[in-house]
């Protein structure tokens, strides 16, 4: 996801992205607590994910 693509999204639709993106990092967490998850760097994706999508959401608040 790119923070290009998010800017053009309301405050509605961020908002939701960024739930989403929260349920999936509990997904992953909980897969790496019962040695589930294979790929690791799917965490560091969506924890990037989340921050990109909260900048996205400050800037628009600043205007």
């Amino acid at each position: 996801m790119k923070a290009s693509e998010l800017r053009g999204k309301d405050q509605d639709a961020l908002q939701k992205e960024l739930n989403e993106l929260l349920k999936a990092q509990f997904g992953l967490r909980m897969q790496i607590a019962t040695q589930q998850l294979n790929n690791t760097a799917q965490l560091k994706k969506v924890r990037r994910d989340i921050a990109r999508v909260k900048t996205v959401m400050n800037q628009k608040d600043a205007k």
